[in-house]
């Protein structure tokens, strides 16, 4: 069974989206992290963005009157990009550079049609008369002849994958209507030709492929409404130049009277497909949308209306579909699950899989004195068909423990999901249920997220667990910004003294903040740039928070570790801007003050260290600390002028932050000496002693 998740813009493609995405989305490819994508847009510009920020990391322009002609991609190997304008001018830069045009620069002696990168085959390069190269061969001499492989034929679509560690190249040709297809193993300098069957009055409008088995799947979609299979053996062993590969019915894209008129498509397992087009029914206008279908079953599984608009292309990266929609590029989520015929028409009851109300009698977990009474008299093992009439709650949670054992079933995470979902309307229906371990134990084991089980943030912070809280945080990638804000609220405002009963994760804090949770000594941290700290902890009956106390001319950490290692849960969560900045602007004026107070403390603590990183396992990152300095400011910068406390803080950061790039300013200054020294010195033979006065101006 496959559906269409939640869906969120990425970037703007207009002249105000301030990414450099004006001339449209020419091509998206991954980037150098699994959360990256790089944009390259009909122009000269290159944007790397951070997808579940929503963000763009970087972004590279091709000087005016330059264009860049086909995909930026990532060389995985080496962390840099590789672009290509005007067709032969070829251009490597890594992330910390900022200006295109001083980059590595090559001109090849033929166009290049697109480069492909692999992870473990490095970048191939493909030019437009069918040559192929690897980037490495490439470089050692940019101006070597290129051969022309294909004749008057025009390159439609291409591809590469890795196959036995052994790269190979796939591309599609077109001529006077005909098609062919060239597959070419590089390693071993083999290309052989095919021409594709075909049906009369059809169009091949795109491709895709892969590869299983020594055999690779061509998938066409064709303007007659249909996505046909053409398979290549990989172990060719005929010598003849030209072979016809026929053709074999995929899919028919119509059901229930409407045709979809297909543009682009991508494969998301061995049964199902994605299509992006132009659904039409009779008497009734056309409407663009995406659309999962499953070929096994040639059923239409789910899809989604555009009223915008798109450009026809469609892309598919990590479980998410990536096109533009009127003037934003937006994002899909999907999953795909194990197909079978009562998935494929929507009536799926798996028995691997069961429904917990099938087992399950809600009702009969009441009064806790019924449970203890009852458990002395149960001891028979409850089968799953029973109603478990009167039956208590260790045993209920020991028969949703079995059923989550079974880890190979089909759809495990949606039943993992369910089981949470049940265990939440419990809880609402009966406010003395709450089985705060066994939830805990579900979301450190399981892979969740927040749309599996949407309730159960909402009753943690009911009921205050704050532990659960603060690993949902950690863990759950798509929190809505409502609830991140809820639980930063509630976690600056619950009190010091109840936190110190609490458990805690404080993985994130211990190192930096130097505490001791066994030990009530004093203890002094030495930091790299000869900063020092002390630890003055207070007694613990009197439940006051300990405090971490430091020189005179620094910073003291204003909350409590406890209160720290929730607000770094806060700043690890995902969030968007837009949609953040609303709800921070209703956060109390005082706890607005702690917190800023504590994200100054992170930046003071982090400036401390050359490394800018703080100790310890998953700390907040400088980048953390930042953006939410200046979301907190924009958010609440009107309050904080207003605030007589604020005062302080405010001018201490002014001045911090001023200090700092004066600083870097000065360092600048100096870069150019810097790098003349270090070019010089390369030039010195190493053998050769010498004494030597440079004077710098």
């Amino acid at each position: 069974m496959a559906a269409l998740c939640e869906s969120f813009t990425l970037c703007g493609l207009g002249p105000s989206s301030g990414v450099g995405l004006d001339g449209g989305l020419l091509a998206l490819e991954p980037g150098p992290d699994r959360d990256h994508v790089l944009l390259t847009d009909r122009g000269r510009t290159a944007t790397l963005f951070k997808v579940s920020d929503q963000k763009p990391l970087g972004c590279w322009s091709a000087k005016h009157g330059q264009i860049i002609t086909c995909p930026v991609v990532c060389n995985f190997e080496t962390h840099e990009y590789i672009a290509v304008h005007d067709d032969k001018v070829l251009r490597i830069w890594k992330n910390t550079d900022v200006n295109l045009d001083k980059a590595f620069k090559a001109t090849l002696s033929a166009d290049v049609y697109r480069i492909h990168s692999l992870p473990k085959g490095g970048p191939v390069v493909l030019f437009r008369g069918g040559g192929v190269r690897t980037l490495d061969v490439l470089l050692e001499a940019p101006q070597q002849e290129i051969e022309n492989v294909i004749s008057d034929e025009v390159i439609k679509w291409s591809e590469a994958f890795m196959d036995r560690q052994q790269p190979i190249l796939i591309f599609t040709t077109e001529k006077n209507g005909d098609s062919f297809v060239y597959v070419q193993k590089l390693k071993m300098n083999n290309l052989h030709k095919y021409k594709l069957e075909q049906q009369e009055l059809s169009k091949a409008l795109s491709f895709t492929a892969y590869i299983k088995n020594q055999i690779i799947t061509l998938l066409c979609l064709s303007s007659n409404d249909s996505v046909y299979k053409f398979l290549i053996p990989l172990q060719q062993n005929t010598e003849e130049e030209e072979q016809i590969l026929p053709r074999s019915l995929l899919l028919n894209l119509s059901v229930s009277g409407s045709v979809l008129k297909g543009t682009s498509f991508v494969v998301l397992d061995k049964d199902h497909i994605a299509v992006l087009g132009s659904l039409a029914t009779a008497g009734e206008e056309s409407k663009e949308c995406l659309t999962i279908w499953n070929t096994k079953f040639q059923t239409l599984q789910t899809s989604k209306e555009l009223p915008l608009g798109t450009s026809g292309q469609i892309w598919c990266y990590e479980k998410k579909f990536f096109f533009t929609h009127g003037k934003v590029l937006t994002v899909v989520i999907y999953k795909c699950e194990t197909s079978s015929l009562a998935a494929a028409v929507g009536k799926l009851k798996d028995s691997q899989a069961p429904d917990v109300s099938l087992f399950v009698d809600w009702n009969t977990l009441g009064d806790e004195e019924l449970v203890i009474s009852l458990q002395s008299q149960q001891s028979v093992a409850l089968k799953p068909e029973s109603r478990m009439i009167d039956a208590s709650t260790t045993v209920f949670e020991n028969e949703l423990r079995q059923v989550m054992s079974k880890g190979q079933m089909p759809d495990f995470q949606a039943t993992v999901g369910c089981v949470v979902t049940a265990l939440i309307n419990r809880c609402k229906a009966n406010p003395k249920y709450y089985p705060r371990n066994f939830l805990l134990q579900i979301v450190e084991n399981q892979d969740l997220s927040y749309s599996l089980c949407p309730d159960l943030m909402v009753v943690a912070l009911e009921k205050k667990d704050l532990h659960l809280l603060q690993i949902c945080l950690q863990r759950f990638p798509d929190i809505p910004e409502e609830i991140t804000y809820a639980c930063l609220k509630a976690f600056l405002s619950i009190s010091d003294a109840y936190l110190q009963r609490i458990d805690l994760n404080l993985e994130s804090v211990i190192c930096y903040l130097d505490i001791e949770l066994n030990n009530k000594e004093v203890k002094t941290e030495i930091v790299e740039n000869g900063f020092s700290t002390e630890l003055e902890q207070n007694i613990w009956e009197t439940k006051v928070t300990k405090k971490l106390h430091v020189t005179s001319d620094s910073e003291s950490c204003p909350v409590g570790p406890q209160k720290a290692a929730l607000l770094n849960a806060i700043l690890h969560s995902a969030y968007s801007e837009t949609f953040l900045l609303p709800h921070l602007k209703n956060l109390p004026a005082q706890q607005a003050v702690l917190f800023l107070r504590y994200l100054y403390y992170l930046y003071v603590k982090c400036s401390e260290k050359i490394t800018t990183t703080l100790p310890g396992t998953c700390p907040p990152t400088v980048n953390q600390i930042m953006d939410w300095l200046c979301l907190l400011l924009d958010a609440q910068f009107s309050v904080m002028v207003m605030l007589p406390e604020a005062k302080e803080l405010l001018s201490k950061l002014h001045k911090f932050v001023r200090a700092q790039v004066r600083f870097y300013s000065e360092l600048n200054k100096i870069e150019g000496s810097l790098q003349e020294l270090q070019r010089l010195n390369h030039q010195k033979d190493p053998h050769t002693y010498s004494v030597e006065v440079l004077e710098l101006i």
